[in-house]
């Protein structure tokens, strides 16, 4: 590794398992000091453990949870560099929207957008201070395209994510704090797995449209908000990175 995020501190959001877990990984092997925040506290401190970082059990929907989270980065690290927003959730009753009911729609705007609104507002002032820093938010490639297989209530939420993302970056740019949206395809994740595990028809269905044949790994998406926490992404703000292996480009997918 070459060492790119050395002397950065950087708190991941969903770091006990899939994405968080791989980018813990890499952002730690990069050099930076990582603080694992999750709800899983088991799975959790083990990455913290395999990392040398520090865990954090915090409901990211709960603002007092999450500016303490932020303050134990602070005070056990002596700064804040990188806020990877990561945690989400996608249930299985999040569908069509003729059957998803209105608790299940709240419960996901709550996990994978108020959230993302708690971190970065809790985050900010801690960056600014500082001079600057990298906000990534992960998003979704489903923010950008249509599906017959919905789920209405994520998509929603991850297109908030985007334009949230967007607002951010723009409005903090001049203080040196640079916000970016990642949006992964599909990738082999747990949350992933377990949903298709119970419908192998929506995962055949969704595997065709991939260009690159094949579902995204963890580190990759991993390696990319990487860059995007570095010095190398220094004039990239307010974009919409993604990392879907060419879906969103796609018509007609190779044979």
């Amino acid at each position: 590794m070459s060492g790119r995020l050395e002397g950065k501190v950087a708190v991941i959001t969903g770091a006990a398992s899939g994405i968080g877990a791989a980018s813990a990984r890499r952002f730690a092997a990069e050099g930076a000091r990582v603080v694992v925040a999750d709800l899983a506290g088991a799975a959790g401190k083990a990455v913290a453990g395999e990392v040398d970082g520090s865990f954090v059990e915090v409901d990211v929907t709960d603002p007092a949870g999450v500016e303490a989270m932020y303050a134990h980065a602070v005070s056990s690290f002596g700064r804040l560099d990188v806020c990877f927003n990561n945690a989400g959730i996608s249930p299985p009753e999040d569908d069509s929207i003729l059957t998803t009911d209105l608790d299940a729609w709240r419960r996901v705007q709550e996990v994978n957008l108020t959230s993302v609104y708690l971190c970065c507002k809790a985050a900010l002032p801690h960056l600014v201070e500082a001079g600057g820093g990298s906000i990534i938010n992960t998003a979704s490639f489903v923010a950008l395209m249509g599906a017959a297989t919905s789920q209405i209530s994520y998509t929603a939420s991850k297109g908030g994510v985007l334009a949230l993302s967007r607002e951010l970056g723009v409005q903090f740019a001049r203080q040196g704090v640079r916000v970016n949206a990642i949006c992964p395809g599909p990738v082999s994740t747990p949350l992933l797995q377990e949903l298709f595990a119970k419908d192998p028809e929506r995962a055949a269905r969704r595997l065709v449209h991939i260009p690159m044949g094949r579902f995204g790994r963890p580190e990759e998406i991993a390696a990319a908000a990487c860059f995007l926490a570095s010095d190398d992404a220094s004039f990239v703000t307010a974009s919409s990175f993604v990392v879907d292996g060419g879906i969103h480009a796609a018509y007609v997918t190779p044979l």
